[in-house]
């Protein structure tokens, strides 16, 4: 072989080297992009928009967990702005299939692990009652699990804070039937609930969910100033995340009937 033929060999092959390198150094960089701009529809609470983009990152990178988790949170929002029960059902039930790849992908994973707690949480009002108390105890322990990953996870601190606020309202009655039909509910206290909401207050005194549920727990157990003081400032503070405006529709007709 001439040298000449030798050297032209190589040089063709460091050169499809340089290109698969850079083209896998592109698709990285796109997937970046891609989440870059769908934060920025998320931000704005268009979820559509958002989800379109956060899916074509999926294609790219079926097992990037992140992006899974973030599907996941978009199609809850549309689940929110669904008007039937099966629609909402149906959206609910795609965005805990991606919480539950994103939390096989990342054990790890605070936010993977939570993704599923929060889907659940959503859909349990629309469920029968075996799937309720099912899902109820795969909510505490998605929610524990969270915590145990990041402790400062405040989301994780709220759901299962409002986990004991409902868990705990449930007649002893209602719980026994539920033990003997289907199985019987993990232990819940509206103490713990507090603690849980002052930790998720503690952690992100910003977002003005943990206050409207804070006042929950505290109407719930009757102590009615705590539960106003609260109440007011969830209502008093911006609406910046899908469940805002919902929580405080929940705040002032609770705050009205005090």
């Amino acid at each position: 072989m001439k040298l000449s033929s030798f050297l032209f060999g190589a040089q063709a092959l460091i050169a499809s080297g340089l290109l698969l390198s850079a083209g896998i150094t592109a698709q990285a960089q796109s997937v970046s992009e891609l989440v870059a701009q769908g934060e920025m529809h998320d931000t704005r609470l268009e979820a559509d928009k958002a989800l379109s983009l956060y899916l074509q990152a999926e294609k790219m990178e079926p097992n990037n967990a992140d992006v899974l988790v973030r599907i996941a949170r978009q199609y809850r929002h549309l689940m929110a702005d669904a008007s039937s029960k099966q629609e909402k059902l149906r959206l609910g039930g795609i965005a805990l299939d991606y919480g539950k790849r994103a939390a096989a992908l990342a054990p790890n994973n605070s936010d993977a692990q939570l993704s599923t707690a929060i889907s659940l949480g959503k859909m349990l009002p629309l469920q029968d009652s075996g799937e309720q108390v099912r899902g109820s105890k795969l909510i505490k322990q998605g929610a524990e699990k969270a915590i145990k990953l990041n402790p400062r996870n405040d989301l994780a601190w709220h759901i299962i804070g409002r986990w004991h606020r409902n868990v705990s309202d449930i007649s002893g009655i209602k719980r026994t039937l539920a033990a003997l039909v289907y199985e019987k509910l993990p232990e819940a206290s509206t103490t713990d609930a507090v603690k849980c909401l002052e930790k998720a207050i503690a952690i992100n005194p910003k977002r003005l969910i943990h206050y409207i549920e804070l006042g929950r727990i505290h109407a719930q157990i009757g102590n009615k100033n705590e539960a106003r003081k609260n109440l007011a400032k969830g209502l008093k503070m911006p609406s910046l995340e899908k469940d805002d405006e919902e929580a405080k529709a929940v705040g002032r007709a609770l705050l009205a009937s005090m």
